[in-house]
């Protein structure tokens, strides 16, 4: 497989700084640096229209394919113990499944893509609270306007609001449920609050301990504000809501609700690596899955130490965070990885590793992912991340993603 993307150029200085204020001030991208390093890239990823249009058909064949998975997964309680979840979480899925997945939830799913020798692979669908709004949104239309002969493809951000939008009716209250000691966090709550404000939805900042959950709708208990929202947008990680000190404040997530919820608890059915390790026992067809997901491993089934042809991945881990790769990750870091994995293997996966196609950049060589999104099934816009090595963690830089027209793209 040649490489289905390239650099584009760089922009010069006078030309990024403003478009990196833009970005803070326009959409409320505060986390800018990252250490001694920007977090966005001074030049783009350009992709040919016939990737795009692959890319996206593929998102939207593994979002129906997911839905069915979960709707399965919820109605048979037996393989719920399999994927490493929470016992709290597993417990009250099990004693009360949703047994279906509620249409009119406005789902959003991000799946990440590589390139490599063999064709695409997908490393994982954050399926829980996938982040990327404000670059799939943001960044990539500032972007454009500096880059001819390309242009950005969706504003993911606004495609959710309007989902939210359809669901609730003009007019209705939605909570924004995160980490509020998290900036990182809060900065994407605030991008999408001024979206839904724009399609004229009220709005509401608040941690999930500022709800309490009374006959399966929420209502809102703080000093600061009060109401019944109509619906609820989760930015905060399934795993962590059993830490709440109130079970009224996070049981409901889990079960069904009178109001919208995106993303439901359930979504972590899909989010923990362990996924795979039920398909077998599973009736829903997956092709798409099976075809563009590296084979994934029980530890156990490992006879020897893993080389450098497995990954190491925590069945809930995020942005990166604690992926082992021998001779890619710092052998250290990967010894503690390893130690922590034998520990307690049912919450770890290995993987069969992909090489990602680097490519050269006006920074040297990169290895890119692009994310792509999807909102109630179909596609809704890319999210562009490259990195130094092949592991795109917290530390690699956002860069925008643009389609190529027939007219522009220059290679670096």
């Amino acid at each position: 497989m040649t490489s289905p993307y390239y650099a584009g150029e760089a922009l010069a200085p006078e030309q990024w700084f403003p478009l990196r204020t833009r970005a803070i001030f326009d959409f409320c991208k505060w986390d800018v640096q990252c250490e001694d390093h920007s977090v966005l890239s001074s030049f783009p990823l350009l992709i040919e229209p016939a990737t795009a249009l692959l890319l996206n058909d593929a998102a939207e064949r593994l979002a129906r394919e997911a839905l069915a998975a979960e709707e399965e997964i919820l109605e048979r309680p037996q393989v719920i113990g399999r994927l490493g979840l929470p016992r709290e979480i597993q417990e009250v899925l099990q004693e009360a499944p949703r047994a279906r997945v509620e249409l009119r939830e406005p789902r959003v799913m991000r799946f990440d893509f590589h390139a490599t020798k063999e064709g695409w692979r997908i490393s994982e669908v954050n399926a829980d609270v996938p982040g990327g709004f404000i670059e799939a949104s943001g960044w990539n239309s500032l972007f454009a306007e500096k880059t001819p002969g390309a242009s950005a493809l969706h504003s993911t951000s606004k495609l959710y609001a309007k989902a939210i939008l359809d669901a609730v009716g003009a007019n209705g209250l939605v909570a924004l449920v995160h980490a509020t000691a998290y900036s990182d966090d809060r900065q994407v709550l605030e991008h999408l609050a001024r979206c839904l404000s724009a399609y004229g939805l009220r709005v509401c900042l608040l941690s999930p301990s500022h709800l309490r959950w009374r006959e399966r709708r929420a209502e809102i208990h703080s000093n600061f504000a009060s109401g019944w929202p109509d619906a609820i947008l989760r930015f905060f990680p399934a795993e962590w809501l059993p830490n709440l000190a109130h079970e009224d404040c996070w049981k409901a997530y889990f079960r069904r609700t009178s109001i919208p919820v995106s993303n439901p608890g359930s979504a972590i059915v899909l989010q923990t690596k362990r996924f795979p390790l039920i398909w077998e026992d599973l009736h829903t067809e997956l092709p798409t899955w099976r075809d563009l997901l590296p084979k994934t491993h029980n530890l156990s089934d490992i006879k020897t130490p893993p080389d450098e042809t497995w990954v190491l991945k925590p069945a809930l881990g995020r942005v990166g965070e604690r992926i082992g790769i021998r001779e890619v990750t710092p052998e250290l870091e990967f010894q503690k990885i390893m130690q922590e994995a034998r520990k307690n293997p049912k919450a770890w996966v290995a993987q069969k590793r992909f090489e990602i196609l680097p490519i050269m950049t006006p920074s040297g060589k990169k290895y890119p992912c692009i994310g792509v999104f999807t909102i109630g099934g179909k596609a809704a816009g890319f999210y562009g991340r490259i990195a130094d090595k092949p592991i795109i963690a917290h530390d690699a830089q956002d860069v925008a993603v643009l389609i190529k027209t027939a007219t522009g793209g220059t290679r670096a």
